[in-house]
């Protein structure tokens, strides 16, 4: 089916953001059409939270951000709360529960939350074409006001006067993410930040692989450091390297050639432990205790790093130490990374500082609107991307 001629607001991208200013934008009277060049909508939705989508976090602060402008995100995180989805989600009798640290999915499936969008679209008059290439998007001069925009694409022409720029990242490139809202973004003069794969697994070397062989499949409870920042989650020994969320957290931080520092006991001191347990018990072997601990088989492969296995009361206090560090400050300096393919989000993107952290609008290009991922604004693991796809979309639904 072919696009109408014209309308008051184009939005290209048809994901988390792009519906949520659609439909809100719709809801305000505006003509509004979506494009998507994929077959569906709302694909990277679907696949999120493992297929329950953590649509969002009870607590959202803008420390839970990353960009070049740390007080960017504040407007629209305040302007359209976390509070406020989940009101939406309660109107659509979307049923969903808290799991550890405020994450928020859905009791069902993740369709949930598309079909939630795509009903306030439909309620709202909004309309969605999918399979919709762009081909070119022209400036037009004041006498054609109030267009602005003329888009070619592969389902004919449209004249907008507000153009949304809704198109993801780079991360997950079979789900249909590529760079164009970058290169809209140099068309008209925008800066990019340089963008990187964020939230993903870390590879390890052919060495460190055949090091930690036995711990693969093998999660425990750490805390990662990398520079200044550290998270305390999961973290998951791959056939890749490390996975795991305290992995995908601390990723959007690292920068190659730097080491991570380990805590695989977070919770207790490992050397009044070990001191303890030489008194308590002064012959089990130190692999014993240390699988009590953690699965047998990091406890074994990081044992055999200390040297000779011996019953605990044989180990002298410097040793205990030894042990303690190995335990608690284990370096190690990844390969790389899994890099887009897995990525859940894209780091970087649309310079912040070229955008109103109002309105989402380019300083420099009346009507040029870009939300979501696209923009150099990335969270936390837990729902933060999402609260940010829902509060920029509907920050600039308000100006479209």
């Amino acid at each position: 089916m072919p696009l109408p001629q014209h309308t008051d607001v184009l939005i290209i991208g048809a994901g988390a953001a792009g519906l949520m200013c659609a439909a809100n934008s719709a809801a305000r009277g505006r003509n509004v059409v979506v494009v998507d060049h994929a077959n569906k909508v709302g694909k990277k939705i679907l696949m999120s939270g493992g297929g329950r989508c953590n649509f969002t976090n009870m607590e959202v602060l803008p420390k839970h951000y990353l960009s070049a402008n740390e007080h960017f995100c504040k407007s629209a995180l305040a302007r359209y709360t976390q509070w406020d989805f989940i009101g939406l989600v309660l109107k659509h009798g979307v049923a969903y529960h808290e799991k550890k640290l405020g994450q928020l999915f859905c009791d069902n499936k993740a369709q949930d939350i598309l079909d939630l969008l795509l009903d306030e679209c439909a309620q709202a008059g909004a309309s969605i074409y999918t399979h919709c290439e762009i081909q070119t998007i022209t400036p037009l001069g004041a006498e054609k006001l109030p267009a602005r925009y003329q888009v070619v694409t592969s389902l004919g022409e449209i004249l907008c006067e507000s153009l949304v720029i809704a198109t993801g990242g780079l991360s997950i490139p079979t789900m249909g993410a590529t760079g164009f809202g970058y290169q809209v973004a140099e068309q008209f003069g925008l800066a990019l930040k340089p963008r990187m794969a964020g939230l993903v697994p870390f590879t390890l070397s052919p060495t460190q692989l055949e090091q930690f062989k036995d711990c693969v499949g093998n999660a425990a409870e750490v805390r990662v450091t990398c520079g200044e920042q550290s998270f305390a989650e999961n973290i998951l020994f791959t056939h890749r390297g490390l996975s795991g969320p305290a992995i995908l957290q601390i990723s959007s931080y690292w920068q190659p050639g730097q080491s991570l520092v380990i805590n695989l006991l977070p919770s207790i001191n490992l050397v009044e432990y070990l001191t303890q347990q030489q008194q308590a018990r002064p012959k089990v072997l130190l692999t014993t205790l240390m699988s009590e601990l953690l699965t047998k088989s990091i406890a074994q492969c990081f044992c055999h790093q200390v040297g000779e296995i011996k019953p605990i009361n044989q180990y002298t206090p410097k040793k205990v130490q030894a042990i303690a560090d190995v335990f608690q400050q284990w370096e190690i300096m990844p390969a790389g990374t899994e890099g887009y393919r897995t990525a859940e989000v894209t780091l970087g993107g649309v310079d912040v500082d070229c955008l109103s952290s109002k309105t989402m609008e380019s300083k420099t290009q009346p009507g040029l609107f870009f939300i979501g991922e696209v923009v150099d604004v990335t969270g936390h693991l837990g729902g933060f991307n999402f609260q940010w796809a829902w509060a920029s979309g509907f920050a600039a639904s308000q100006y479209t």
